[in-house]
């Protein structure tokens, strides 16, 4: 049985991924910062929830020591404020850790395993606002956050070992917490992408940035 770790996984577009990837008869483990949000989220799609802080990289070794090895990971979690890159509390260090450092460190902790066993999937949930195509939009970092995501999909698909596939997803705008309730798309939808890379076949692609399934504009 294949094993996915979901950062942000209690809830929106990563809870449905889970609940996706489980319907499938995948193990999956979420991770999340409030440990009683991720056990609860566990329970409703039959999985297991292990504290994953992403403003905490201490907490790395020991939430993937306690989930186990992982053959899927999705980096779902993120960050979004309004605020301005000049302000005084620009969200700037916060969207990059998040966004960023943690997905480097996490694909670097779990890709030597998915080497050895010769198979693997790894999915950066991006936006159309980490697009140069698309004008780079959101308030704060979080569009700079998201195209630093798609370039280390690109660069990381150089590098990972032979079996091991990473993709960029662009879900849309998603009625979740951050997308707000008149957003088009039900974090089903959202999530359909995400859950199609996380189960590519061995021919599918890597290195790549899609939205519904298509390639999409870098």
């Amino acid at each position: 049985m294949r094993r996915a770790l979901v950062t942000g996984g209690n809830r929106g577009i990563g809870l449905a991924i889970a609940a996706g990837l489980a319907a499938q008869g995948i193990a999956v483990v979420i991770g999340a910062r409030d440990a009683d949000a991720g056990r609860a989220a566990a329970e409703r799609v039959g999985g297991r929830s292990v504290l994953l802080d992403l403003l905490r990289p201490e907490t790395f070794a020991s939430a993937l020591a306690e989930a186990g090895e992982i053959d899927i990971l999705v980096n779902n979690a993120g960050v979004l404020r309004h605020v301005s890159l000049l302000a005084p509390d620009s969200d700037f260090d916060t969207a990059m850790q998040v966004m960023v450092h943690a997905p480097y460190a996490l694909i670097r902790a779990v890709a030597p395993g998915m080497g050895a066993r010769g198979w693997g999937r790894i999915v950066n949930l991006s936006s159309g606002w980490g697009s140069f195509a698309r004008g780079l939009g959101g308030p704060g970092a979080y569009g700079i956050a998201k195209a630093a995501l798609n370039a280390l999909t690109v660069a990381m698909a150089r590098d990972l070992p032979a079996g091991v596939k990473i993709n960029a997803a662009d879900p849309g705008w998603v009625r979740t917490r951050m997308g707000g309730p008149a957003a088009p798309l039900s974090p089903e939808q959202g999530a359909d992408t995400a859950i199609w890379l996380a189960t590519l076949p061995e021919d599918g692609p890597t290195g790549g940035f899609f939205r519904r399934r298509r390639p999409a504009e870098w």
